[in-house]
């Protein structure tokens, strides 16, 4: 069976909306990787490959972002990165797949939301390892492989408060929320979310964001000849998921999603 080129493909697997979900589409997919996917999936769609298969290896590339990070010096910061964008392209290509051939599960569901707190969390864990120098002369510093452990935490925490409220509405017996329910009621978090918003540092946090963050921070240590700004990057993304956790938190209990 030929291949399906990639304007057979295009609006199979890119119907219209896949690009503009507000929570469901990360930029990186916006940007360039949805037309990457697009080439891998002519390669896949007439194969005995499923979607969940894809999942599957897109969890473990996620996962695998965190040992790559302790690879000292540029070197691991750059796999690291390439981990996390192979868990980026496959996470477009699982759902693109499972359009082309109409294989849907709510196995597949579950897998791919597993995947998203496993890149996140193995990230800031690495990049928490990898600013305690575990391979390095001196004595080990857990300080910091703490920090990037509760930046991890924080990160899953934040996810696990917005997947609760889908579970507390099926068990209450109400049908799933609408986009407009997680609009605050009151105008000062309202106003309170949209600078949030504006100044997005919430997405340091992120898997992808933060992996690119890992990169910057090895260039300048390597210049420096020292963890220093490993160190900064991962205090402030300690500090950015605990505080994040807990706005989040509020802003869900102050919004009509549980109502």
């Amino acid at each position: 069976m030929p291949k399906p080129s990639v304007a057979e493909l295009r609006p199979v697997v890119h119907p219209p909306g896949v690009k503009d979900r507000r929570s469901g589409e990360h930029w990186g997919g916006r940007l360039y990787m949805r037309e990457i996917s697009l080439r891998v999936d002519r390669h896949l769609v007439n194969t005995r490959i499923t979607p969940n298969h894809v999942t599957y290896v897109m969890t473990a590339a996620a996962a695998l972002a965190a040992p790559a990070l302790l690879v000292p010096g540029i070197a691991g910061a750059v796999l690291g990165v390439v981990m996390v964008q192979l868990y980026l392209l496959l996470d477009c290509v699982d759902g693109e797949l499972a359009r082309w051939k109409k294989q849907y599960s709510l196995a597949g569901v579950y897998l791919d939301r597993v995947a998203a707190y496993v890149c996140d969390a193995a990230v800031l864990l690495g990049f928490g390892l990898r600013a305690a120098d575990l391979w390095g002369e001196g004595r080990i510093d857990w300080l910091w492989a703490f920090l990037g452990t509760l930046a991890a935490l924080g990160a899953i925490l934040i996810k696990a408060e917005t997947d609760l409220v889908g579970v507390a509405r099926h068990q209450g017996g109400l049908p799933p929320v609408k986009e407009s329910a997680s609009e605050p009621r009151s105008s000062g978090m309202a106003l309170a979310r949209r600078a949030a918003g504006a100044l997005k540092f919430h997405r340091l946090i992120l898997g992808i964001e933060a992996s690119l963050l890992v990169l910057v921070a090895a260039v300048l240590d390597a210049v420096r000849d020292d963890l220093f700004f490993s160190r900064l990057c991962v205090a402030v993304l300690a500090g950015i998921a605990v505080l994040q956790s807990l706005l989040h938190l509020v802003s869900v209990l102050a919004s009509s999603r549980l109502k």
